[in-house]
């Protein structure tokens, strides 16, 4: 597969930002492990490469901590009643990785875990550092040995090396060394542990499970508590959400109960919209905000500021689907599933031969042409990157015998690339930095393309003013440049590595 210059493709480049990492944690729960995996389960979304769950029993003759990592699915990895069994305990974490940096490898795989002077730790980390080389250099020359490609072990060997007693301690002394957009769920012996970035980039959710009226749980508890990046995490377990971790700040959960430090204070966040377009499940609530209801919201002001006259509206799924109701919605014009998506093809699917390559996009959709036939044809989809997709269901729409493909896009142009763990193409291969809406059009095969405005998205948003130049709520930077931490090891050398500073793998 290319891109539209005629680029090769990377195995897993579906024309799409990547969804970062998923995180989860339990604790004071019977059969946590279990109840991560479920955990786990519904943020696959998050990532899809590979998963992992570490966790803590007290029970037979000494506590220890228990781990079981592989390659591929959670169904896959934890599908076997045998591996669940090993994994036994009343408190976990849980990791589902897309890899923005580091190689698909088994030792990259998290949560990653460590034996220190005060006993064992489990990290999981959705993000990136944008220090991460610098820091890891340091490192290196203090003797600190690397075990995985991954910034996310710097976490692990700050903590190693703090002279702080204890791991809450060493934790904040670590998160105050490290520049960019993270939430970690932490396992320790004595807690577990929830941190978000100083700006709140990277989200991170707190949730409850009340035990049964009158029954105590584990270590007499009345409750069991929940880190995720999500709400439909808490969904699938049973929990309530109690609330957002805040931007900047840390989590205790321990069989006292809940505690908060902020150790940077108190911050205005900059929370990834690109949550609320693309990445978050459309059933879960970030920052207060239902997700499938703000894509329905954007839709409609996506119809308000670039109406056009059109038969029917036809979602790119899946992602495009509450976009495209809000537009039909606000336009009159009526939705129809006139693209249907086949969610049985794996990631990895073999792709031989140039022909086969260049139907690879009908291993995802195809045309329902009933709907299509003799139509004018509005497409919505969430985003365009390379253009690579967007070209060919152009082409699928135009061969099932529409008269006319426009393109909606329900995010403004993406203009620059992610750092801070979104898994975007370098700038150069973004098809938005290099050609004006006209172009990107006759590149896509569309007889007319328009994104929804940047102060648009914010209305949609709640924000009626739209984004305030000054103070912006939203890290917004794919679409504008304005990277609000600061790009520590691109500023600096150069010469780092392309993976850790690009999102190229």
């Amino acid at each position: 597969m290319t891109d539209l210059s005629g680029a090769p493709l990377g195995p897993h480049d579906d024309d799409k930002p990547h969804e970062e990492c998923g995180v989860f944690g339990i604790w004071n729960a019977q059969d946590a492990g279990a109840m991560t995996a479920l955990g786990l389960h519904a943020l696959q979304h998050r990532g899809q490469e590979a998963t992992g769950i570490v966790s803590f029993s007290e029970t037979g003759p000494e506590a220890r901590f228990h781990t079981h990592k592989g390659l591929g699915l959670v169904g896959d990895v934890f599908g076997d009643a045998r591996i669940m069994a090993s994994l036994p305990g009343t408190a976990a974490v849980g990791h589902n990785r897309y890899a923005t940096t580091g190689a698909t490898l088994i030792r990259n795989v998290q949560p990653l875990y460590a034996e220190f002077e005060f006993g064992g730790l489990a990290v999981g980390h959705n993000g990136n550092l944008t220090n991460a080389t610098n820091l890891r250099r340091a490192l290196v020359r203090r003797g600190c040995i690397f075990q995985s490609t991954t910034d996310s072990e710097v976490f692990i060997h700050l903590i190693a090396i703090s002279l702080y007693t204890n791991v809450v301690d060493r934790l904040i002394d670590a998160v105050k060394q490290v520049i960019g957009a993270y939430s970690l769920v932490v396992l320790s012996r004595e807690s577990l542990i929830g941190v978000r970035d100083p700006l709140g980039v990277r989200p991170l959710i707190l949730g409850r499970i009340p035990h049964p009226d009158g029954q105590v749980g584990p270590n007499n508890s009345k409750e069991a508590w929940v880190l995720a990046s999500e709400t439909c995490a808490l969904d699938i377990v049973g929990a309530e959400f109690v609330r957002d971790v805040e931007p900047g700040e840390i989590v205790i959960v321990d069989n006292d109960g809940v505690r908060s430090i902020k150790p940077f204070g108190d911050r205005r966040g900059r929370f990834c919209v690109f949550e609320y377009i693309y990445f978050a499940r459309p059933d879960s609530v970030l920052d207060g905000y239902g997700v499938y209801e703000a894509r329905k919201r954007i839709g409609a002001e996506l119809a308000r500021e670039n109406p056009i006259e059109a038969d029917v509206i036809v979602p790119v799924p899946d992602s495009g689907v509450p976009s495209a109701m809000g537009y039909a919605n606000e336009s009159g014009i009526p939705f129809e599933l006139g693209i249907i998506r086949n969610h049985y093809v794996g990631r990895t699917f073999i792709e031989p031969t140039d022909q086969i390559r260049h139907l690879g996009v009908k291993l995802k959709h195809s045309a329902n042409k009933a709907m299509i036939e003799g139509k004018r044809v509005i497409l919505v989809d969430d985003s365009i990157v390379r253009g690579t997709t967007s070209r060919k269901i152009v082409e699928m729409v135009r061969a099932a015998g529409a008269r006319e493909v426009h393109m909606r896009i329900s995010s403004p142009p993406t203009t620059h690339s992610c750092f801070y763990g979104i898994d975007t193409p370098e700038r150069g291969k973004l098809l938005a930095a290099n050609h004006d809406t006209e172009e990107m059009a006759r590149l896509i095969g569309a007889d007319s393309l328009a994104f929804i405005s940047l102060d648009g998205l914010y209305r949609a948003l709640g924000h009626k003013e739209g984004r305030d130049a000054g103070k912006p709520f939203y890290c917004d930077a794919c679409f504008t440049g304005d990277y609000p931490i600061s790009l520590v090891d691109l500023d600096e050398d150069s010469r780092a590595r392309p993976d850790l500073l690009t999102g190229a793998h």
